[in-house]
Order: C-alpha cells, then structure tokens, then sequence
C-alpha cells in the first residue's frame, strides 16, 4: 500500500532522512521504533508533505505523492494523528470532529464508530477541546482522523504523555482499529507495547533503516532491542 524508496528530507539545511526505503502492506500495523531524534516522526511528516524531500520517493497504492501538495494527501485517503495532538482547543469536541471532514458531510455511520470507540467524546460534544483532559484530547485527535474513513491511518506516539489508565484505553481503541482491516503505520515509545500491536518492525537510527522486519521474526531476536534501541532482551 506504501513504499518508501530511498526517502531523504530535510529541515532547512538539516537533513534527517539519509535514505528510508520500506514497505507497509495494506491491513497491517507497521510500527516504526529508535531513540528520540531518529526521524521517526520526520518520517510521518515527510509522508503528509510536511517536511523538504530532497531525495527519493513515497508511493501510495502505487501513486507516487511525493511532490502532491499536502493539502491534498488527506484526499487520497491517509490520516495523521501528530505527536502532541493538536487538536483545536478553542473549538468544541463536535466541532474539532468536523475538521477532520476533507470532502461533503459527516458520515453519520462513521461518528457512530467513533463512538463506541470512545463513548466519552459523545458524551462532550459541546464541551471545548481545551477542556479535555490529555487522554480525551487524544481520543479526539484520533476521531477526527477517523472520520474521513482513511485507507493508512499515521499515528505519532499516541500514549504519550497519558496516564497508565487512558493510555491502555488508546492502545484498545488501537487494537479494535487494526482489527477492522485499516491500515496503520504507528510511531510508539514503548517497544513492548509497539510488538504487541505490530505486524512488522523498522528499527531507525540516525535517519537511516537498520532493520525491517515482520513481528514473528522479530520477537525471535530480543537483543536487538538492545543493540538498536539501549533496552535489555527481557
């Protein structure tokens, strides 16, 4: 569904990608992992259009979208969640849910997903989104990103920041995401967590692609939790 072909990108004259070449297939969770300031969220943002690609390509359903405008990738049917939410807090709960909207109305089956996802937005709908707490801000972020119906939902470190209770509510609302069919590459802080979501693992460093690799491979080699990332095999 995505491919990623030798992805350099940039900040200004700082180059963060050195050459990122992976695939996500349609339907699984690919999680990508490595230590803060790795590229893993420049990675996310390179794919919505976000950060400067000077080098390679991103190709989705077989389209390369590397130079479409970033306005324009919600449209073809990807969704991002960013690090740190940023949800509207000056709009309501009902209102930060529109915005997620790329094209006609509401789909009224769609919100009633959201729902049950999380009952707590439905019960706030009036209430502004700076009056949430952290983990309902995520849960809107992640409703709103819902709404459109996306075909490859990004999401940036979606627990962090929460609490042990509300960030084992966003991994649930994960897990029955995965579990409707939708595609999901997903950035996460916690490799424990990230292995039981996953389907296939990159590990970065410095920009570049150290390992690629599907879950069940994985999990065969725990010591290279600690020779990518500085965690002990247990």
């Amino acid at each position: 569904m995505l491919r990623l072909e030798a992805l350099q990108a940039s900040y200004g004259q700082s180059q963060v990608l050195q050459g990122m070449t992976f695939d996500v297939r349609a339907g699984e969770v690919a999680c990508i992992l490595g230590r803060n300031g790795m590229g893993k969220t420049t990675t996310l943002r390179a794919i919505m259009g976000l950060v400067q690609i000077i080098g390679g390509d991103i190709s989705f359903e077989g389209r390369v979208i590397s130079t479409v405008q970033p306005h324009l990738i919600p449209r073809m049917g990807i969704s991002y969640v960013p690090q740190g939410r940023h949800i509207f807090p000056e709009f309501t709960v009902r209102e930060n849910l529109y915005s997620g909207v790329v094209k006609g109305r509401p789909d009224p089956a769609r919100l009633d997903q959201i729902f049950t996802l999380f009952p707590r937005l439905k019960e706030r709908l009036s209430q502004l989104g700076a009056s949430l707490s952290g983990g309902e801000q995520q849960m809107l972020a992640i409703g709103r990103a819902l709404l459109p119906g996306p075909k490859l939902l990004l999401l940036d470190e979606p627990t962090e920041g929460l609490s042990p209770l509300l960030a084992q509510t966003v991994r649930e609302s994960i897990r029955l995401i995965k579990e409707s069919g939708m595609t999901i590459l997903l950035v996460e802080q916690h490799p424990r967590e990230a292995l039981a979501l996953a389907d296939s693992i990159s590990l970065i460093e410095k920009g570049t692609l150290r390992l690629h690799e599907q879950r069940t491979e994985f999990i065969k080699h725990p010591e290279k939790l600690n020779e990518y990332l500085g965690l002990a095999a247990s």
